[in-house]
């Protein structure tokens, strides 16, 4: 693509809310919102319910997810997705959008800078075990504050037959003392990823520079942010408290890319 195109707006499929004032807050699409976003690549939202994500997708011309599958190992549709009128292309996962996004549109500015997709690819494979315990508390979160009646018990289901295996969003939530053993596990694992970038006395991921590393962070900090409620103590904590603020702060630095309209 040159300067001089005429670009036409790429469709991000997101996930709807029906909790009043938000309307993106899936952590996955939010990943990829911001890689639109800081390319600043014009984009519009098709918003799309759990059942129907399959569905749709098929329908626009979308194979499915190329790098996850369901339990029993046949294919899967996810979300995020893009489809980019421009070029024709489909894109499912967000780290996927990310390097075609870079490939597409060079002269935006850089998600995946030259030599670091490794680095990238490690990161994700280490975060997402450090926050997994957030999981128990999400689940249920997503099913009864975000999501709307259709794909609250859609969700709700799937999850139990499979990242659950056979245990309800329900019965899988902390409780008693456990509520506090499960936060310190995530406060642990966000720690373990501040510690690797104060060690470098980083302020992104990769230094001074956003890199889409920062969107896989931002991504878990808008969910946990607009599931608990930003006067809640619990992101109060996690965006205050936790190793200096820097959360907090990092949601701050990357304001200007919230858009999720």
């Amino acid at each position: 693509m040159t300067e001089a195109t005429q670009l036409k707006p790429l469709i991000l499929y997101d996930f709807p809310s029906k909790k009043p004032g938000v309307k993106g807050w899936n952590p996955n699409v939010w990943k990829a919102r911001y890689s639109l976003n800081y390319k600043g690549l014009p984009y519009k939202t098709i918003w799309v319910e759990y059942p129907d994500v399959a569905s749709t997708l098929e329908a626009a011309g979308c194979p499915p997810n190329p790098v996850f599958k369901k339990p029993d190992g046949s294919p899967i549709y996810t979300l995020p997705a893009i489809v980019d009128p421009n070029t024709g292309a489909c894109v499912s996962e967000s780290l996927l959008i990310a390097v075609y996004l870079d490939k597409t549109y060079p002269d935006k500015p850089t998600l995946i800078p030259a030599g670091t997709r490794a680095f990238h690819e490690a990161l994700l494979d280490a975060f997402m075990p450090n926050i997994f315990p957030s999981m128990r508390f999400g689940m249920l979160k997503t099913a009864e504050v975000l999501l709307n009646p259709r794909s609250d018990v859609y969700f709700r289901e799937a999850r139990k037959n499979d990242v659950l295996r056979g245990v309800s969003v329900e019965d899988a939530y902390p409780k008693g003392d456990e509520v506090q053993v499960v936060w310190k596990q995530i406060e642990d694992g966000m720690n373990k990823m501040a510690t690797w970038m104060d060690k470098g006395g980083y302020k992104f991921a990769m230094g001074d520079k956003i890199s889409f590393a920062d969107f896989v962070f931002a991504g878990f900090l808008q969910y946990n942010k607009k599931a608990w409620g930003e006067e809640s103590k619990e992101w109060k904590n996690m965006s205050v408290n936790w190793d200096g603020g820097r959360w907090g702060k990092l949601l701050k630095d990357l304001k200007e890319y919230e858009r999720d309209d």
